[in-house]
């Protein structure tokens, strides 16, 4: 690949290589193709109107020859970047060794490898309880897998999911889904869901915020659990994102993970862990439960495990490993390519020290954001852990019913396109979509880091009010 768009970005006005400047994007004959043949359900080339050519690293080059420093990384499926050579030679070598593309469920050396490379990825004291069930090739899979685990194995249906969760969009794993947009016109989805309050400061559920809000959060779950008035059967498990995704980067901190830990071993309920997005890395630690000392029940990752290629899998206590034979399948649960480019993928991780890497380059970051929220009242918060960070775009002259920041989406949306035109991809998500969101590769440079600080404090200005 030339080497153009592999260039680091300069921290400044200059616009780095491949990057022509502020300015629109005519449509080109492949945006226009897409716009005639593919469905409506299209959502990412709506914010992002380009047709990507080629791409290394974090950086993308689209048909124009326009270069962007990706801070999307796939949603978070892209560890390494793009085009990484390490994994593209080990693909390439995997194919001339006559790998097979997938082999159901039956082993192989690289399978066995695989599962080497994720058993060391994990905390010791899970891990030597642990075994691994590989299920179809996304994240969405692995949540369905999960939830049928847990209620075969306690015999009971109810399932607890959290405020602003995002675990997928099959049927279960919507079900389980905070925002009410993604449900409006669904009918017919998984029953038995009951939902409680997330901690999330700046909205907090309890009008408190911070240790106060957590400890209310931790009462109240508890009391619902206990409270035979409730209204809430036993459930059979909790799921729960350690940092939630989708729903706006909110980090749960230690000390109520602990407390939701302590919980449910207290009533015999499953904890399920959903790293599909925050896992390998992301938050700075290996996995982001780790931040608070605990152990899973259950422990769904997909997205970087991979290596940027499709695979799920779950990894429990063997205690809990209560499926018969054959009791849950899916034919491209062994995709061997996928293994290979995930074996590699931590193997790279650990020698280059990445997951350092990414709580530096996160708190670089964050740092740098934070210095902008001092500068923009617009920035209600800057949150998150490690390479998963998000900023809080609200109305500073308005509040909504409840005295809380009002969410400003428009505005948001604003500052997403013109950090586009500034060479720079970043993500919505949160409630209303007013929360923007950082991904960006594990390797990401330091000069990146503040490259991609300056395109976004370049767009919060020109867009600001």
């Amino acid at each position: 690949m030339n080497s153009t768009i592999a260039t680091r970005p300069l921290a400044g006005p200059q616009a780095f290589p491949g990057h022509r400047g502020d300015y629109d994007f005519p449509q080109d004959q492949t945006l226009g193709n897409q716009e005639k043949l593919e469905s409506a359900v299209r959502s990412y080339p709506r914010r992002f109107p380009i047709s990507i050519k080629r791409a290394a690293g974090a950086m993308i080059e689209d048909t124009r020859g326009q270069a962007y420093l990706d801070c999307l990384s796939g949603a978070g499926a892209l560890p390494l970047g793009h085009s990484h050579p390490e994994i593209n030679q080990e693909i390439v070598a995997q194919l001339n060794a006559g790998l097979p593309y997938q082999t159901l469920d039956v082993t192989t050396p690289v399978k066995d490898a695989f599962v080497q490379e994720v058993m060391a990825f994990l905390p010791q004291s899970f891990a030597q309880e642990a075994c691994i069930q590989f299920c179809g090739p996304s994240g969405s899979d692995a949540v369905e897998a999960a939830l049928k685990l847990a209620k075969l194995y306690t015999g009971r249906s109810n399932i607890v999911a959290f405020h602003g969760a995002y675990h997928g969009m099959t049927n279960g794993s919507l079900a389980l889904m905070g925002n009410l947009n993604a449900k409006a016109r669904r009918s017919g989805l998984m029953p038995d869901v009951h939902f409680l309050p997330f901690p999330y400061s700046l909205r907090c559920k309890f009008g408190l915020g911070g240790e106060a809000g957590e400890r209310a959060s931790i009462r109240y779950i508890e009391s619902v659990l206990h409270d035979q008035e409730s209204g809430i059967v036993k459930p059979a498990a909790i799921i729960l994102e350690p940092i939630q995704g989708e729903g706006g980067v909110i980090p749960a901190s230690p000390a109520w993970l602990k407390e939701i830990r302590r919980i449910t071993s207290e009533l015999g309920i499953l904890l399920i862990l959903d790293e599909i997005q925050c896992g390998i890395g992301r938050s700075g630690r290996n996995f982001a439960f780790e931040y608070a000392g605990i152990d899973p029940d259950i422990l769904v990752l997909s997205k970087a495990v991979g290596g940027g290629l499709p695979l799920s899998c779950l990894v429990f206590k063997k205690k809990f490993d209560a499926w018969n034979a054959g009791e849950h399948a899916g034919t491209f649960r062994g995709n061997q390519l996928a293994m290979a480019a995930g074996a590699k993928t931590l193997q790279i991780i650990r020698r280059d020290d990445l997951v350092a890497n990414a709580a530096h380059r996160g708190e670089r970051l964050a740092a740098r954001l934070r210095e902008l929220q001092r500068e923009q009242p617009c920035i209600a918060e800057v949150r998150g852990r490690g390479l998963m960070l998000g900023v809080e775009i609200v109305d500073p002259r308005k509040a909504d019913a409840l005295g809380q920041p009002l969410a400003h989406p428009e505005l948001a949306n604003r500052i997403q396109h013109t950090a586009l035109k500034h060479g720079l991809i970043i993500e919505k998500g949160g409630r209303h979509g007013a929360v923007l969101r950082f991904l960006p590769p594990l390797n990401i440079t330091e000069q990146q880091v503040d490259y991609a600080a300056w395109a976004f404090a370049q767009a919060v200005r020109l867009c600001g009010e």
